[in-house]
């Protein structure tokens, strides 16, 4: 096969014939870590808000389930409402892409979502407000508690075992404060982290640490989530968001699985009456399903909100606005769509946000391909054919 087979190149494309910067609508339609246009439905923004807001403002735990179907925008709402939070710093938020084999799984993705660097970094805020009690010192915050150990004014021997103590009766729960603790030594942080993670380590390395039990069922999941939040109030936060992604992949399971998995969530939402928020984003199938077989679940959720289709003047905001994200002069319309072109998207797509982007990538580029000043309805038809 000869190199000219495949005509391959880095050039960029050249969209300012349109007045654009680039194609702002993804080539893969899937959604960004921090989606930057979030067109919605009322309903749906305000219900998230308020589950978002009922944390932030009174500290209650409350917890909402987004619907719809594939392709609907579930996981660019969910995405969007982590992406108002994240940067807060009275919060903490872990994602999770889906719910894997059980709860154990949605543990270790919430805590492998928030990191090694900033699991460490609470582990010096405890030791902080240890050392401002037990010791002359006033560290501020985690920085200023590592530069006094590291500059040998406070020394790991003078404070651990009272943070240990303490911490653990916050959490009722030993092993897990020796675990978060020992995220602050060189030599044995990656096992405290493999043990808060829930990736199993070996019996010697936990004897290391004194750590006398494996973190590896759903109880234990449960008990070490519920003791990380305490932690986290302990430390003045305001909670925790857990965003849980493609919950209908709890069908996969076989039903006594999938009942401890919704067994296991419920236990949590009981043990945590204030501190935390759920956000789960699950197809509407699935969801009526738990709602009919698991009322003892469904019922501590108690908020569901549907996404619809896209109306037309939907569809137009949407358009418009990801247009916006590239322009490089002051429209605010949809050019250079017509707006036949858009009653022909929104026909075909029948108002599905995924089907929509992916159509109207396409359509630019092949607009720019032919040259053509705007993208009709025939262009849009060539693409779907």
């Amino acid at each position: 096969m000869s190199d000219s087979a495949f005509n391959i190149t880095d050039d960029e494309r050249d969209y300012s014939m349109y007045s654009l910067e680039e194609n702002p609508f993804p080539y893969s339609p899937v959604p960004d870590e921090d989606p930057a246009v979030y067109c919605g439905q009322d309903h749906v923004a305000e219900a998230v808000g308020d589950t978002v807001s009922t944390l932030l403002g009174t500290g209650k735990s409350k917890h909402l389930v987004i619907t719809g179907k594939y392709g609907n925008g579930k996981s660019h709402t969910l995405k969007y409402a982590r992406s108002l939070v994240r940067d807060r710093e009275d919060v903490l938020v872990g994602y999770v892409a889906q719910p894997g084999e059980g709860f154990l799984d949605i543990y270790h993705e919430f805590i492998y979502d928030i990191g090694f660097d900033r699991v460490q970094e609470i582990a010096y805020e405890f030791l902080a407000s240890t050392a401002r009690d037990v010791t002359d010192t006033n560290p501020a915050n985690a920085d200023a508690m590592e530069s006094l150990i590291e500059e040998g004014e406070v020394l790991l021997s003078e404070i651990v075992p009272t943070a240990i103590q303490r911490l653990s009766d916050i959490t009722k729960f030993a092993d897990f404060a020796r675990a978060i603790i020992h995220m602050v030594y060189e030599d044995t942080n990656l096992y405290a982290w493999q043990w808060l993670t829930a990736e199993g380590i070996r019996y010697e390395q936990r004897k290391e640490m004194e750590i006398h039990s494996a973190l590896d069922d759903d109880t234990m999941g449960v008990r070490a989530f519920t003791s990380f939040k305490s932690l986290l109030l302990e430390l003045g936060y305001t909670g925790v968001f857990v965003f849980i992604d493609e919950f209908e992949a709890i069908s996969r399971l076989g039903n006594k699985d999938k009942q401890a998995t919704l067994n296991s969530i419920r236990h949590l939402i009981d043990q945590n009456g204030s501190g935390m928020s759920i956000l789960f984003a699950c197809a509407p199938e699935v969801w009526q399903d738990v709602m009919s077989e698991y009322h003892a679940f469904s019922e501590r959720i108690g908020n569901e909100v549907a996404l619809r289709p896209l109306t037309d003047d939907h569809l137009e905001d949407l358009i418009s606005s990801y247009l916006q994200t590239a322009r490089t002069n002051e429209s605010q319309k949809i050019e250079p769509f017509e707006s036949e072109t858009l009653e022909l998207i929104h026909q075909r797509s029948q108002g599905n946000i995924r089907q929509v982007l992916s159509i109207c990538g396409k359509a630019l580029d092949q607009g720019l391909d032919q040259g053509q000043q705007t993208v009709t309805p025939e262009l849009v038809q060539t693409i779907l054919e």
